[in-house]
C-alpha cells in the first residue's frame, strides 16, 4: 500500500537532499548480513518510483556496489545510509529515517529473516519471510 504521496528528507549533515513527488511505500524491515553491516542494525526501507525522486542537494551521495545487482547510496561526510537500488528494479529504496516528518508510513512486513542477528527477537507480529521475492512481485 502507497502512504504518502509528497515527502522531503535528507542526510545527518544536509549534504544530500532530496524529494519524493509521488507514492512511497510501506516499510519493509530487511535483515540480511548487507542491510545489517551498513546501517547498524537491520534496514527499513520504503521506496518510490525512479521518476518520482529528485535529488536536489549531492554534494555528499556516493554510491557502494554492494552486489552485482544492488548499490546503496550514502553520505560520505556524515556516513547516512540514504538508498538502496536495485539495478532493473523500477523503483528505488529510500530509508524512512531519513525522511522529514510526518512520514505517514508504516511497516508492514520483515524480509530476510533467516538472516536476522542474534542479540534481537522479531516479534512485532509482522508477517515474516524468507526472502524478498513475494514483497516485490506486487511492483
Amino acid at each position: 500500500m502507497e502512504q504518502t504521496t509528497k515527502a522531503s528528507g535528507s542526510c545527518l549533515c544536509g549534504k544530500v537532499v532530496y524529494e519524493v513527488n509521488g507514492p512511497l511505500s510501506d516499510v519493509i524491515y530487511c535483515h540480511c548480513a548487507q542491510c545489517r553491516k551498513t546501517s547498524g542494525h537491520y534496514f527499513a526501507a520504503t521506496s518510490c518510483k525512479r521518476e518520482h525522486l529528485n535529488i536536489t542537494v549531492d554534494e555528499g551521495l556516493r554510491w557502494f556496489q554492494s552486489s552485482p545487482e544492488a548499490q546503496r547510496g550514502f553520505c560520505n561526510l556524515c556516513g547516512s545510509s540514504v538508498f538502496w537500488s536495485h539495478k532493473d528494479a523500477p523503483s528505488i529504496c529510500i530509508a524512512p529515517g531519513s525522511l522529514d516528518l510526518p512520514t505517514g508510513l508504516k511497516a508492514v512486513a520483515h524480509i530476510f529473516v533467516a538472516d536476522a542477528s542474534d542479540y534481537y527477537t522479531i516479534d512485532d507480529g509482522l508477517p515474516q519471510h524468507a526472502d524478498y521475492g513475494t514483497i516485490h512481485a506486487a511492483e
